[in-house]
C-alpha cells in the first residue's frame, strides 16, 4: 500500500515570522480560524458515520477515523480556549455550508464515490494544506496540538485514497463528475478564509499550493494520468 507521510514542519529563519498573540486583530481573526478547524473535525467524524452506512463492510475502520476527528475537535478547542478565544462556529458552519449540502446530497444517493472525494481527498488535502502552513507560525501549545493532528489526517487522506484505488476504474466517471462539482468550492473557501488566515501570517498563495500539492498527488495515487490530473484541477478555475 503506498501511502502519504507528513512531512517535518518548515523551519522558519527567524522568530520575526510570528504574529502577536495577544493583539484583538489576532484574536478576532482566531476566533474564524479556529472555528473552521473545530467545525471542519465535527464534518469529517459525521462523516465518516455516514460513510460507515455505506460501506458496512468498513464500517469499524470509518467509526475509529470519526473517534481521531472527535479528538482533534477537542484539541482545537483547547488552542482557543488557551488564547481566551470564543470560536466564531455560527460563521464556521455556513463556511462548511455548501460543501455540507453536497456530502449530504451525495450520501442520500448512495453516492459513496463522492462522498469520499468530498471527504477523504478534498476536505483532508484542505486541512493538511491548513495545518502545514499554520504550524511555523502557531503560538506553542497550538503548535503541539496541530502537530499531532496533521500526522492523523494523512491515514485519513490515505484512507480514500486507497478504498478508490482499490475501486479505480468503477469510480473513474463519478470521481470526474464530484471534481468538477467540488473542487470550484474549495477554491471558494480558501479565497474566504484569507484575509483572516493572513492575519495569522498564512498566506493565501501557500495554502492553494500546499492543497493542490496533497489533493494531485492522492489523485495519482488513485491511478489518474497527468493529463486527467491537469484537467480535472482546472476545474477549480472555472467558476
Amino acid at each position: 500500500m503506498t501511502t502519504l507521510n507528513a512531512p517535518e514542519a518548515p523551519v522558519l529563519e527567524g522568530q520575526d515570522a510570528l504574529p502577536d498573540f495577544t493583539t484583538e486583530a489576532y484574536k478576532d481573526a482566531y476566533s474564524r480560524i479556529n472555528a473552521i478547524v473545530i467545525e471542519g473535525e465535527q464534518e469529517a467524524h459525521d462523516n465518516y458515520i455516514s460513510l460507515g452506512t455505506l460501506i458496512p463492510d468498513q464500517a469499524e475502520e470509518l467509526k475509529r477515523l470519526a473517534r481521531m476527528e472527535m479528538k482533534h475537535m477537542k484539541g482545537f478547542t483547547s488552542c482557543g480556549r488557551n488564547l481566551g478565544v470564543e470560536a466564531d462556529l455560527p460563521f464556521a458552519k455556513k463556511f462548511f455550508e455548501p460543501l455540507h449540502g453536497n456530502f449530504q446530497a451525495a450520501f442520500k444517493e448512495g453516492k459513496v464515490v463522492t462522498c469520499l472525494l468530498i471527504q477523504a481527498l478534498l476536505i483532508e488535502a484542505f486541512a493538511i494544506s491548513a495545518y502545514h502552513i499554520y504550524i511555523p507560525v502557531a503560538d506553542p501549545f497550538a503548535r503541539k496540538i496541530t502537530e499531532g493532528v496533521v500526522k492523523d489526517e494523512y491515514t485519513h487522506l490515505n484512507y480514500g485514497q486507497e478504498w478508490l484505488k482499490a475501486n479505480f476504474e468503477a469510480s473513474k466517471d463519478e470521481l470526474f463528475e464530484a471534481n468538477k462539482a467540488n473542487l470550484p468550492l474549495i477554491r471558494s473557501m480558501l479565497e474566504d478564509v484569507a484575509a483572516d488566515a493572513a492575519v495569522l501570517h498564512m498566506e493565501k498563495e501557500d495554502l492553494i499550493e500546499d492543497f493542490l500539492i496533497a489533493y494531485q498527488e492522492a489523485l495519482g495515487e488513485i491511478g489518474f494520468t497527468s493529463r486527467d490530473i491537469a484537467r480535472m484541477a482546472a476545474a477549480a478555475l472555472a467558476v
